[in-house]
């Protein structure tokens, strides 16, 4: 079987969870016998290609006669969308990028025969004009190849539009891949209306509809209003190839605790820090970091200096590769206190790593790790309870570690592949 895959990034340049989801699911396919062209916006040409082809969007001409973008998106059936939308960058830039916009009054997109785009393939003001214009290159990659794939798989909203094109176009069955909804994001009220929009369409020209956690799949259902009947669970899982051992040298002999994440509001960074000044009035012979970027930072470090604790507060900005890795080679805890969390690759990837982990009820993993300490995000004084415990127990901490490295090396990227090749299967037959 051969699959048609569109996604937004893939290692090592990443920005978050997606990314490494992405190469876990085409390892685990190729396992699994299954062939994958991967697209992207913009390849840099290192990425990983034993497992998957990898295609740069950015090198395909596209081959329709649209003067428009409008007027593509109008033959194949599916929304336009206004381009001023910033999910990753911190307020300042966004409003300076806003008024940039409207000095420039871009309005819409030329796009003639034969001419190819220059996806910058990141998060920035033009984002959403880069989900369109990834569409119509998803509609000519699907017209190229339309003989060389049975089925397209489209994850996250970033590449939906680029799912339905080529389903229009190529008559095969599309699967989208929920990793995250807009109700992820912020709160009801929250909700960009342009965003969802796109989600739902997409969600409702699927054939299926993969989600990364049951937490995910009632959100599907219940919020977007699919069909429970083509709404399926794939938990997440995590990649032990290559695992090292890395022996890192401390400079501290305190005990370290980490938050690797986005600073965002999703992530709950405001409760990590609100726990640490609690485990910090019982014990000081203890470091917290906090790991990422986003755009609380400023907020985060604000926070740290009023509660008094910035001696014993640690800001790395973000991690990749091997950073990450040596990262948890330092942590004696790793927390994850999300506020609404549609899975979490992090803890699993901590527990590989011989770190003992306390996760947030509100996340999907949460759903099959038995070995992490949970807590609700908002409860600081649990969080900090649980902390302390891993922190001045051992024993609790060795059980935890054995555990939960058990529990997760259970938990690969074979098995969970093996079921989307089912869910491969099923819509094709159909």
């Amino acid at each position: 079987m051969k699959v048609l895959m569109f996604g937004w990034e893939f290692p090592p340049h990443i920005a978050g969870g997606l990314g490494t989801a992405c190469e876990g699911i085409v390892k685990g396919l190729a396992h699994n016998g299954v062939e994958t062209l991967f697209v992207m916006p913009n390849a840099s040409g290192d990425e990983d290609q034993s497992c998957a082809t990898i295609l740069n969007a950015s090198d395909v001409a596209v081959q329709n006669v649209s003067d428009t973008v409008e007027e593509f998106l109008d033959k194949v059936k599916f929304i336009s969308v206004d381009s001023n939308i910033v999910p990753y960058v911190d307020p300042d830039e966004y409003f300076e990028a806003i008024e940039r916009m409207k000095r420039e009054q871009v309005h819409q997109t030329t796009v003639g025969f034969g001419q190819k785009f220059k996806f910058s393939g990141k998060y920035g003001a033009n984002l959403l004009e880069e989900v369109s214009r990834y569409a119509q290159v998803g509609g000519t990659i699907a017209m190229q190849h339309a003989g060389e794939f049975d089925v397209i798989h489209a994850h996250d909203w970033l590449t939906y539009l680029a799912g339905i094109a080529a389903k229009e176009l190529s008559g095969k069955p599309l699967v989208v891949h929920v990793h995250a909804t807009s109700f992820d994001r912020g709160t009801d009220d929250m909700v960009d209306s342009r965003v969802y929009a796109i989600e739902k369409r997409g969600m409702e020209a699927a054939d299926r509809v993969v989600t990364v956690s049951d937490l995910t799949r009632n959100i599907v259902i219940n919020k977007y209003g699919i069909d429970p009947a083509k709404v399926v669970t794939v938990h997440n899982a995590v990649d032990f190839s290559g695992r090292e051992n890395l022996q890192v040298e401390r400079g501290v002999r305190d005990k370290v605790v980490t938050f690797l994440g986005r600073i965002t509001f999703q992530k709950g960074p405001e409760y990590f820090i609100e726990a640490a000044a609690k485990v910090l009035k019982r014990t000081k012979n203890v470091r917290f970091v906090m790991a990422g970027s986003g755009d609380m930072m400023q907020r985060a470090i604000r926070q740290v200096a009023r509660l008094g604790i910035s001696d014993r507060f640690h800001f790395t900005g973000f991690l990749r590769g091997q950073e990450v890795q040596k990262m948890f080679a330092l942590s004696d805890v790793y927390i994850m206190p999300s506020v609404s969390e549609p899975f979490g690759i992090s803890p699993l990837e901590a527990m590989r790593s011989n770190v003992p982990s306390i996760i947030s009820h509100q996340s999907g993993a949460a759903e099959v790790l038995k070995y992490a300490l949970k807590v609700d995000f908002w409860d600081v004084d649990a969080m900090a309870d649980d902390i302390y415990a891993l922190l001045q127990y051992p024993a609790l901490a060795d059980f935890a570690n054995r555990q939960g490295f058990d529990e997760v090396n259970a938990l690969k990227w074979n098995n969970a592949t093996a079921k989307l090749k089912k869910v491969y299967e099923s819509v094709v037959k159909e």
